[in-house]
């Protein structure tokens, strides 16, 4: 037996079949793994991660070739396999956590059926031993219900629940290898913790050689004893996990570096300081379904949340989902009716239905979606995509338009020559800054940015947020930014305001969460975002709330604090029977909580040295 478990040398994997043209996407990749050992594969979109940690199944993808090399597991010759020795390599030998779990089950099958299947299909053990083992997995795993959650479905279960559940049908057969592909990416802050907890538990206790794909250092930071980085289908840098981070050899490790550790960025005072606040909402509550008496809608999303944004200034929104961070900016922008309350542009009421809004206020107030790829049309060119509401909102054609065009795609920072492209044709950095450019077509005030950020790499998700700074300072436009890291808000924003469950908990300038106290759930949130240190992890005290609760507000009284039934601070006999009334912190922010702010740093700052 080989003393690597994996071992990979010279692997060439190319796009395209002769006599088309052939581009080579993976040039050569050599490193190897030993027995127990993870290793992280990681680098931007299009590096070549998941190609290579796929070839370890061997698989191509479709259009994709593997060309050239040797992948080893075990003594095992992957690549000389036909496709019946693949097969039976899969699963038994080699398995797969893929990033979205919901793709990977079958909607119509209960989650234990589909655990057990790959034991099953190889006939590993008995129906009955496999349900047993995967029980097992399941309390390993830190699932709730472990010997009933097996009999739910799919979409009875969490995001989050879901992905440790593949976990375990992964791990069924015991097998030598796992590849874990991007497995916490569409997670949010808190349950992508639980679910690292889970894996690196789970690999611990099994000693299972691990290839984690990941384009957070935070996250690889955690999980690997060694990091492979990659860029344009090379190897970049191989080393130990304390070697990459703490003495990086290379130039693009150390980009990818500080790409992540991003500091405050500095906006000055806005050119112009108004007393009437560009945007303000009072006391807006809005939702889904139909309405009752009062006016309310049978689902509740947002309950009486305020807040007001300076022209210039950028406002954060920050949440799990769920928290009703997207229902408050489609309410802005017109797409979701509101219940009660006002919303306000320079003073003056902004109507709630779009169809009521004038040109001019549906112009000033833009809204830019998290998926670009649904957000812009497939079938137009970007030149088109532009045009349209450059000829809507200002009545540009011919050569102005074009002028106009080409400023809008230098202002994002883009090649003229993507104008004759399509969208399919575009990287995902490339796509969000072409919505970004619709969105400056109508020369708006204000941007509503919907987690523009959370579909991107560090490296390119960066890059917006820098292109959202500049633009900030040049046009003297006003954000609202959501999302879920708290780290990307901190960096881009004058002042945060936190919802949980529809409520805003906590509202205040950035420097307030640089440091306690808080109120419990922004600590829960800031306490969640991986440090770019081996070791963060294992050391959080906090990992004690493995199985946090479902997100929402407990139905029995929604005028009390709605974070109550997940708090570890809370008061029983208090929180459980009195509203919280707002309280203002020594940094100026505001919460909604019984505890005051001694209270708050004591509890916070204990965590702290003790984690």
């Amino acid at each position: 037996m080989t003393a690597n478990m994996i071992e990979v040398k010279g692997l060439r994997v190319v796009a395209g079949v002769a006599p088309d043209p052939v581009v080579e996407i993976v040039k050569g990749v050599d490193f190897s793994v030993k027995p127990g050992e993870v290793l992280a594969l990681i680098g931007e979109s299009g590096s070549g991660k998941t190609t290579i940690a796929l070839s370890l199944l061997g698989h191509a993808r479709n259009g994709c070739a593997i060309a050239g090399g040797s992948v080893k597991i075990g003594d095992i010759d992957v690549l000389a396999l036909d496709h019946k020795g693949r097969r039976a390599l899969r699963a038994r030998t080699v398995a797969y956590v893929a990033q979205s779990a919901s793709a990977g089950f079958n909607p119509a099958r209960t989650i234990m059926d589909q655990v057990i299947e790959p034991a099953l299909l190889h006939k590993l053990m008995t129906a009955p031993a496999a349900r047993e083992k995967a029980i097992a997995l399941f309390r390993s795993l830190a699932l709730p219900g472990a010997e009933s959650i097996g009999d739910r479905y799919p979409h009875q279960v969490s995001g989050g629940q879901l992905q440790r559940l593949m976990a375990a049908m992964a791990l069924i057969t015991d097998p030598a290898v796992v590849v874990f592909d991007e497995p916490t990416t569409a997670l949010d802050v808190t349950t992508q913790i639980e679910v690292l907890a889970a894996f690196k538990r789970v690999i611990r206790e099994r000693g299972t050689t691990a290839v984690y794909v990941s384009h957070d250092l935070a996250v690889v930071a955690q999980m690997a004893d060694r990091i492979v980085v990659l860029n344009g289908g090379r190897v970049r840098e191989n080393g130990t996990t304390a070697q990459v981070l703490d003495e990086p050899a290379d130039d693009y490790t150390r980009q990818l570096l500080s790409a992540t550790r991003r500091p405050e960025m500095e906006f000055g005072v806005a050119a112009q300081a108004r007393d009437v606040p560009l945007l303000e909402i009072r006391n807006l509550s809005a939702g889904y379904g139909r309405v009752d008496g009062n006016g309310m809608p049978a689902v509740r999303v947002l309950d009486d949340v305020s807040l007001k944004i300076a022209r210039g200034k950028t406002l954060g929104v920050i949440g799990e989902s769920g928290s009703g961070k997207t229902t408050l900016a489609r309410v802005v922008a017109g797409l979701v009716d509101r219940a009660r309350g006002d919303v306000l542009l320079d003073g003056k009421p902004l109507p709630a239905k779009l169809s009521e809004r004038t040109a001019e206020q549906y112009r000033r107030v833009q809204i830019v979606f998290q998926n670009a790829d649904t957000a812009l049309n497939p079938s137009r060119t970007i030149a088109d995509i532009l045009a349209r509401p450059m000829n809507f909102y200002h009545g540009l054609r011919g050569a102005p338009a074009q002028k106009r065009m080409l400023e809008l795609l230098d202002l994002v920072k883009l090649p003229a020559s993507i104008a004759k492209r399509q969208p399919g044709g575009l990287s995902g950095g490339q796509k969000q800054r072409v919505n970004l450019a619709r969105a400056l077509a109508a020369k708006p005030d204000l941007i509503l940015c919907d987690e523009v950020t959370s579909a991107l790499d560090t490296v390119v998700g960066a890059a917006i947020l820098d292109l959202l700074a500049e633009l900030r300072r040049e046009l003297n436009v006003s954000y609202m930014f959501i999302s879920h890291d708290i780290s990307t808000v901190r960096a881009i924003c004058d002042e945060v305001m936190v919802l949980y469950a529809g409520q805003c908990v906590e509202a205040g300038q950035r420097e307030a969460l640089s440091h306690p106290p808080y109120h419990p759930y922004t600590g829960l949130l800031v306490d969640s975002v991986p440090a770019l240190q081996p070791g963060w992890l294992d050391s959080r005290r906090a990992m004690a709330l493995a199985a946090l609760p479902a997100l929402g507000p407990e139905s029995d009284a929604d005028e009390l604090c709605s974070f109550r039934s997940r708090c570890p601070a809370r008061i029983d006999g208090k929180c459980n029977i009195t509203p919280p009334a707002k309280k203002t912190l020594p940094s100026g922010a505001e919460i909604l909580c019984h505890h005051n702010a001694a209270d708050l740093t004591r509890m916070q700052t204990t965590e702290t040295v003790t984690a």
